[in-house]
Parts: structure tokens; sequence; C-alpha cells
């Protein structure tokens, strides 16, 4: 037996994945664990949750596998610095002591805290993680692969060729010309925390109109090729790594929106940001399609693997998904940084001489819930606590009548994605239904969307184009003619499909009874987690959510807890 362990972290949202003898068995990211959002601390947490789940000894590991190397990121971030010193005077020192301590020595941290062999410790490069996260995972054989994000190393942007085992690089685009860069910079500018408020300005563009491509045009170029340029005397980030753009840029735009104003569309102020998120989302995709066509060209191939953080940016993959010259997209539900963990364990075991992992079919890879551990501490807290052999009924007939149930049943998901293991559900014609989830209980921008999950096997009555390689995993928008479905119909007119199969069989049996009690099987699925916080990983988070939150009722495994009778 062969035992690989990949760490990704020290930038953000860290996790470990275990791959033994090519399966994957256990993915976890750290912030489920230290309940803090987007964790960027090496995940030991996480690591050890793993090993627990596999019954596995840090000792029996073959291999441990860090996401990128540190050295060749050192290199990087030196060479940054001083090409725009002095501009870059009051970063140089704070950049220097973050590589040069815990983040330069990364691998001896990670061998002296898990306990194992330093010799067994090795790292790969941080775009061939993300690449391999993607394919090896995937249904295809045999596809092209696009890795876009902010930067590894040096790279932001790969394209590879990826064949059986084998992943051979086509063209790179090296820091700081950058996708993610750009798309983090005007995040910002809009008033959101960057590697946190990407999601959110993919969710206001459905509000504002492109009007902005001649300003935005001087921001990047891009050739047809998919090849671009930043103009980077826009983009304070080499300079100023708290803010990511410059005085330039608010010169163009105007001023930038103040962080954490309420939000007011029907302003003339807010609806000038809503166009310019809508010209960079337009913008994005259209510098994603250029780079996929490429890939096609270059490949042949008829498959596309998209990882990266810009590839969780569910808009453009349905574009290029109808529109790259690809017949099958896949994304991987974790396809940011915590997804580079995956992607080195299953390098690492390629390298051992393992199989390639078979296709992903779920993303319950983490920790389950204890339904008896629920009882005990809901009986203590004073809940109404009640066990059912038909508990799926009873969440279908309480949702229908128009309650909100949040669901902790299994083990949690891999990704920023709810996917029914850590799932807040409602009635997806509801209207109201959505007003209280984002005013009470989520607490969050008024123009951000709720998603709906359908079984696969209606989805194309519901959402032309769903199922796809793409929709067990939320990863892409498909068309919401009906009109009916307003809670979870965007102002587009799309919505962020999961379509759900027997892989998911809580949900699915819960979509099964949603069918007989309303005649539709959809149900609206948003993540269990409250404003600023990861979704709930144990049934302890799941009852302090609900402790905290108007809810209706919660759902461990088959028991439902309530905090008054009912």
């Amino acid at each position: 037996m062969s035992a690989v362990l990949g760490i990704s972290g020290t930038y953000h949202d860290a996790a470990a994945a275990l791959v033994v003898d090519g399966h994957v068995v256990a993915a976890i990211q750290e912030e489920r664990l230290s309940r803090h959002k987007n964790d960027p601390r090496l995940p030991f947490h996480a690591a050890e949750a793993c090993l627990a789940y596999a019954g596995l000894a840090a000792a029996a590991l073959d291999r441990v596998v860090f996401y990128e190397q540190p050295f060749d990121k050192l290199e990087r971030v030196l060479v940054s610095t001083l090409e725009v010193f002095p501009r870059s005077l009051r970063q140089f020192p704070r950049a220097m002591a973050s590589q040069l301590g815990d983040k330069l020595w990364v691998m001896d941290q990670l061998a002296e805290r898990l306990g194992v062999d330093r010799a067994k410790v090795t790292a790969v490069e941080h775009h061939r993680a993300h690449a391999a996260s993607a394919l090896f995972v995937s249904p295809y054989e045999r596809a092209a692969v696009l890795t876009v994000d902010g930067v590894g190393e040096s790279v932001s942007t790969g394209l590879w060729r990826g064949d059986g085992r084998e992943l051979t690089p086509l063209g790179r685009i090296e820091y700081p010309h950058s996708l993610g860069l750009l798309y983090a910079g005007l995040t910002a500018y809009l008033g959101f925390e960057v590697n946190e408020g990407e999601y959110k300005v993919m969710g206001l563009a459905a509000y504002g109109e492109p009007r902005f491509r001649d300003e935005l045009a001087k921001l990047i170029r891009v050739e047809p090729d998919g090849w671009f340029e930043l103009d980077l005397s826009y983009f304070g980030k080499l300079a100023n790594a708290d803010l990511g753009f410059g005085p330039k840029l608010e010169g163009l735009l105007g001023p930038r929106r103040p962080p954490y104003a309420p939000w007011d569309l029907s302003t003339e102020r807010d609806q000038r940001y809503a166009d310019i998120a809508a010209t960079l989302q337009l913008v994005t995709e259209e510098t994603l399609l250029a780079l996929a066509r490429e890939a096609q060209r270059r490949t042949g191939f008829d498959a596309l693997c998209l990882a990266g953080g810009v590839a969780l940016n569910a808009v453009a993959n349905a574009r290029l998904a109808k529109e790259a010259g690809f017949r099958r997209v896949f994304v991987q539900p974790a396809a940011g940084d915590a997804g580079g963990a995956l992607g080195a364990a299953i390098l690492g075991a390629l390298e051992l001489g393992d199989p390639r992992p078979g296709p992903l079919t779920t993303a319950a890879l983490g920790l389950p819930a204890d339904a008896a551990a629920a009882m005990a501490l809901a009986g203590e807290l004073g809940f109404s606590v009640k066990r059912s052999d038909d508990i799926h009924t009873v969440i279908a007939e309480r949702i229908t009548r128009g309650e909100i149930i949040a669901l902790c049943t299994g083990r949690f998901e891999w990704g920023p994605r709810a996917l029914g293991q850590r799932s807040i559900l409602a009635d997806p014609r509801d209207p109201d239904s959505r007003e209280r989830l984002n005013r009470a209980i989520k607490r969050r921008e008024p123009f951000r969307p709720f998603a709906p999950a359908v079984l696969a096997d209606a989805a194309a009555r519901y959402f032309p184009g769903a199922p796809d390689d793409m929709t067990p995993f939320m990863t892409t928008v498909c068309p919401c003619p009906d009109q009916a479905f307003a809670a979870v119909r965007h102002v587009d007119g799309t919505a962020r499909v999961q379509t759900v199969t027997t892989a998911t069989p809580a949900l699915y049996a819960i979509l099964e009874a949603m069918r007989a009690q309303s005649g539709h099987p959809v149900v609206l699925n948003t993540s269990f987690n409250g404003a600023g916080e990861p979704i709930i990983a144990s049934e302890v988070d799941a009852l302090a959510f609900l402790l905290s939150h108007p809810i209706d009722g919660l759902v461990v495994d088959d028991v439902l807890i309530t905090k008054r009778p009912g």
C-alpha cells in the first residue's frame, strides 16, 4: 500500500488531501476545522483529520507533497519587488519577512510537525498541482487543461496537454500579467475583500451593463491566441499588497467604493459599480475564451479541464462550454488553492507508480457528522429532538410549507460549494424564502443569487443544458426559463445548477420527496454558514448555528432538531 498526503497553504485556503493506492480517500480545507475563513496556515488539523479518517499514522505515509516550490516563489517575490523599487519600499521588508520566515522552510515544518522523515517531503510546481487536480479526477482520459489564477511561483496562466498519466506544458503567462490579479484588483476597487469577494463581483455583474469596455481595454491587452498583458501602472499590488490597485485606476474609473457600505442598486453610484463589474466579467470571459480556443487548437482534444481560482467563475465556465470548441468541460469542486493539495497528492502517487484515480463522483471527502452526539447536545440545550425513519419526507414537507431547514449529513464537502452534505434548503419558488435567507440568516448583499439542486434525470426540463460534467459540482450556470423558480433564478435568467444523483444519497432522497410533495424535484440549496464564516463541519458547528440564526430546523442525518416543539 502507498499513501501520499498533499498539502497547500501559507497564502490562503490551506488544505490537505490523502491518496491511498491511487484512490482519493479524504480532502479537507483547514478552515472547516479551525473555523477561520480561508485559513492560510499550514493545515495540520486537516492533515491529521485525513489520516485519522483513513486509520493511518503519519509514519505510514510514503510521501508528503507541498503544492508549490518555496525557493522558486522566494525568487519571484524578490525579483518582482526589486523591479519596482523604490515604490515597493514599504512592502519589501514585509514580503521578505514573510518569505524568509515560515514560508521558506515549509517542508521542514511539515516533516517536524507531522513526524515524517524529511526525505519523504517534496514539492511540485504550483500550476502543475492545479492541472493535476483537474485532469486526474476528470472523466476524460485526454484533455486540454487551463490553469488560471493570481500567481503560483511565477506563472499566472498555464496551458497543458493531458494524456493518461502525463501532463505536458504547452504555454505559460508569467506574473505580474495575471487574470487573477486583474479580477482581484477590481474586486478591491469595488469594496470587496480580495480572495473572498470575487464571487460577489460575479453576482453583481448580472445587474450591470458592460459600458466600460474602453476603460478596461487600457488595463489589459488580449491577443487572439489568449496571450495577454496588463498595464501595471494601474495596479498597486507590487507596491501595495493590501490594496491591489493604484491611484491611476481611480483616475480612470472614479473613486473606489467604500468597503462594507450597504448596497443600493437603485442609486446612480452603485449602478455605476455594477456596470464596472459587468465589464470586468465580460473581459474575463473573453480572455478565457481566447485561451481555451488556443488550447483546443494546440491539442485537438474535445475535452477541457480548468483549475485555479479563476476556474470558480461559473458564468465564464458556461461560456467556455458553449463557445470554446470543446464537447465537454470539467472543473473539480475545489478549483482554487485548496485544490492544489489534491493535485500534489495525486502527482506524488503517480510518481510512486500508483494508478490514476477514477473520476470524482462526489465532493463528500471530509469528516462525517455524528447524529448521536448531536442528539445528546441538543437535549442538553433544551431543543426538541425527533428521530425519523422517513426524514427526507419530513424535510420536503417542511420546505414546501415555507420552512428553511439546515442539513448536516454524512461527510462534509470538498470546495467552497455546499452540495447537500452541509446545506441550507428552502422552497425554490418562494421569493420570501430568498429575502429571509439574505436578510436574516445569511446576512449578505441582496444581489447575490441562490442555487437550485435538481435531480439529474429531470434537470433538462427545468434548466436547459443540464446535466453536464460541471453541474454535479455547481461550477457552471444554466438558463432558468421558468420564472416560477423565483428564489433561485438570477436577474440574468440563469441559475448555478447542481444536478443530483444517488452519489449524493441524502439530497437525492429529499429531491424525490420534493417531487412527491410539490410536483418538482428542485430545492434551493445554499451553503450552511453565516456571514464571514466557513461552511460548518461538525454537528457542534451546526447546533451553534441553530442557536444563533433564525432557521426553522436542523437535520443531522435522520434527526430533526428544532428550538421549539413542532
